[in-house]
């Protein structure tokens, strides 16, 4: 989507200069992904106006795929406004009846599978209309040599006149899961990595990302069929500027060390360490750490971790 943050200071009904970005969860998890020298692609829709044309460019700058994505010539790019704040940022959508709302189950067919080693979905889709639920269900429920990788990303604007406990139904049919504690607790009455996984024994892997305290990983051992022991992984301490995005930085942390065979920890150290770069600019997809910080805290034993300050 076109993403629009406050230019200047001050109440935002008192702001009168925007920066037009660009913003959207499965999209800043693609550019996030290339960034960590991954092959990446995206796949949604946009109209065939001047917000589309930006929204495929910034996209594809960043090393991302974006041939399949589709250009409506009917409906509009949807868009977002964020009044960007340290302590949480209200965003205001309009995407209601946008490109991206009308795909649906036939975009299945057209889908560049072959040689796609993970699909990373959200449940931001199925919460646009009818037709993107359809495709959720039917792309979570189709065979797949793939694995599957979603996030919950709670939208509660998005859910306001739909069932939001068909985001357990999506979860359960997914190889790996991943959802905010704040997000489980609202939604299912239960915050703790134990209770959520009681509540959604099916994916692979569950991974609860627990705010500035850390992250809890959940998977079970394929040998068995028993789950492991929880492995906690406490977050870094960052100067945060903004927090949206976040999310979706630790997401491609996580996945690319995961694709890379990377031990519990590392997966979990290398979600944070990427989320740090999103948690410092008021955009989606932020810069990234120094590289020879980044590969210095991978390998760091617990007590430097623990005092490791992100400015």
């Amino acid at each position: 989507m076109a993403l629009f943050v406050p230019a200047e200071p001050g109440p935002p009904a008192e702001v009168r200069t925007w920066t037009r970005t660009v913003g959207g969860a499965e999209s800043n998890v693609a550019c996030q992904l290339a960034g960590l020298g991954l092959r990446s692609a995206w796949v949604s829709a946009v109209g065939d106006d001047a917000f589309g044309r930006a929204v495929v460019s910034f996209v594809a700058a960043h090393g991302v795929d974006v041939s399949a994505v589709l250009v409506d010539p009917d409906r509009p790019t949807g868009l977002y406004i964020k009044e960007s704040d340290a302590a949480g940022s209200p965003v205001r959508y309009y995407r209601r009846g946008s490109a991206a709302s009308a795909l649906g189950p036939s975009l299945l067919a057209t889908l560049p599978l072959d040689g796609v080693r993970l699909v990373h979905t959200s449940g931001i889709t199925p919460a646009l209309s009818d037709s993107c639920l359809a495709l959720m269900r039917a792309l979570l429920a189709a065979p797949r040599a793939h694995q599957l990788s979603f996030d919950v990303n709670w939208r509660p604007r998005l859910w306001a006149d739909r069932d939001p406990a068909v985001l357990r139904e999506l979860a359960a049919l997914a190889d790996v899961v991943l959802v905010g504690a704040d997000e489980a607790e609202t939604m299912w009455g239960v915050g703790e990595p134990a209770a959520i996984r009681k509540l959604l024994p099916e994916p692979a892997t569950l991974v609860v990302k627990q705010a500035e305290r850390g992250a809890t990983l959940i998977e079970r051992d394929p040998a068995t069929g028993t789950d492991l022991p929880e492995v906690f992984q406490r977050a870094l301490r960052v100067d945060v500027v903004e927090p949206v995005g976040a999310g979706d930085a630790f997401a491609a942390g996580y996945l690319a060390a995961a694709l890379a065979g990377a031990a519990p920890v590392r997966r979990l150290r290398a979600g944070h360490l990427r989320a740090a770069g999103a948690l410092r600019t008021h955009d989606d997809v932020g810069p990234p750490l120094p590289a020879e910080v980044v590969a210095r805290l991978l390998d760091a034993d617990e007590a430097e971790w623990a005092a490791a300050h992100v400015s």
